[in-house]
């Protein structure tokens, strides 16, 4: 097939959409599949080797998140270049207005389209102090999801939510994580010990955006009580955000890696010992599946990744919002944790293959065309352009 993929955030962006998208291109291009990628350009090069067809579109920054972009809309563009290149079927990743752009294209031109809910942007609305907009912004994604053929989700839970919100047509994909990037064999002890510890010392991890809607707060507390058990545990913080500069001030013991990527991710990560995720706004959390597969014992609230991968034998799930159940249930991790839990850990996500699921993609966009009624379109060449 000849697949289209728009998404408003790509590497070397670093964050759970991007990093799925391009995950999703990967492993569709590793089938055979022809890929085309849409996405703004970015204030840093991406990396484009991995054969996909790249269409580079305007963009801007995007508010109260630095380091992402807005795409702009581009309709008319996109409408031109599907008349020209006529992929099979569209995947639209993001709802910003070049989501919206595609839909809209795919629309007039009669090519089944379907789209990904990543990101609970009513959500991030209350975490900025825009909580009245809230509802409105959840408005606007099921208007968004409901002009594509099918909304893809990674949870039977989230299905069921957006069903019951009138989205439509939902179905699931499931996610995927690197086993080979993210392993246990990757542990670093010479890292351990610029962080200041011994192999027998805890190493506490948080991985991902140091921003308000993440729950910091209670990462914190969970890490004070648990060093009163363990007092020579350090906890890193691997990432950047908007809250970094005054967690750091208030936290000077707290060691600040910094925006990772790769195989230096991968090897953070598995030179950990416990994982602390308090954040209730994700739609699912792949940072939980990493850990995992890094063989990183976890914590985390009882919903997204965490409900359909983390077990008892590989760390603990709380109920959402109980912060108490949270601190509890980190202390006694951090007492218990054994080379048996590791293994785990590492088992619970073995079977998450990111071939599989871009396979599973795939078969779901072919379900879109063989429904659809069909509309002759001019094949050509594949190319690269730019705006």
């Amino acid at each position: 097939m000849r697949i289209a993929i728009v998404s408003e955030t790509y590497p070397p962006e670093v964050n759970g959409v991007a990093l799925t998208v391009a995950g999703l291109v990967r492993g569709l291009i590793a089938a055979g599949h022809t890929v085309q990628v849409v996405r703004p350009r970015q204030a840093e090069s991406a990396d484009d080797s991995d054969d996909a067809d790249t269409v580079l579109m305007r963009g801007m920054p995007l508010p109260f998140y630095p380091g992402l972009r807005l795409g702009l809309p581009g309709a008319r563009r996109l409408r031109a270049l599907w008349k020209s290149v006529r992929p099979d079927a569209i995947y639209v990743a993001t709802e910003g207005p070049l989501g919206l752009s595609a839909l809209r294209a795919a629309r007039a031109l009669g090519i089944p389209a379907g789209s990904g809910f990543h990101t609970r942007f009513d959500d991030f609305a209350r975490h900025y102090g825009l909580g009245l907009i809230a509802p409105a912004v959840f408005g606007y994604l099921r208007r968004f999801h409901r002009r594509a053929r099918t909304t893809l989700v990674p949870t039977p839970a989230l299905r069921e939510s957006l069903e019951q919100a009138g989205f439509g047509n939902v179905q699931l994909l499931r996610r995927a994580v690197d086993p080979a990037l993210f392993n246990p064999a990757r542990r670093d002890l010479a890292l351990r010990a610029r962080w200041g510890l011994a192999e027998s010392q805890l190493a506490v991890l948080h991985v991902g955006r140091i921003a308000p809607e993440k729950n910091l707060a209670l990462a914190v507390r969970a890490f004070r009580a648990l060093a009163e058990l363990r007092p020579n545990a350090r906890f890193i913080w691997i990432g950047d955000g908007p809250a970094r500069a005054t967690l750091q001030a208030q936290n000077p013991d707290f060691i600040f890696a910094g925006m990772q990527h790769g195989e230096d991710l991968a090897r953070h990560y598995a030179s950990g010992d416990l994982f602390l995720f308090p954040s209730l706004t994700e739609t699912f959390g792949n940072v939980t599946l990493e850990a995992l597969a890094s063989g990183v014992p976890t914590v985390a609230f009882d919903y997204g990744a965490a409900h359909e991968h983390l077990c008892d034998e590989c760390g603990r799930r709380v109920p959402p919002g109980d912060d108490d159940a949270f601190v509890i249930a980190a202390r006694d991790l951090a007492r218990s944790i054994s080379n048996g839990m590791r293994r785990a850990a590492r088992e619970a996500v073995a079977m998450l293959n990111p071939q599989t699921v871009a396979s599973s993609l795939a078969a779901l966009l072919a379900q879109l065309i063989e429904s659809s009624p069909s509309v002759p379109g001019v094949a050509v060449a594949s190319h690269r352009s730019s705006s």
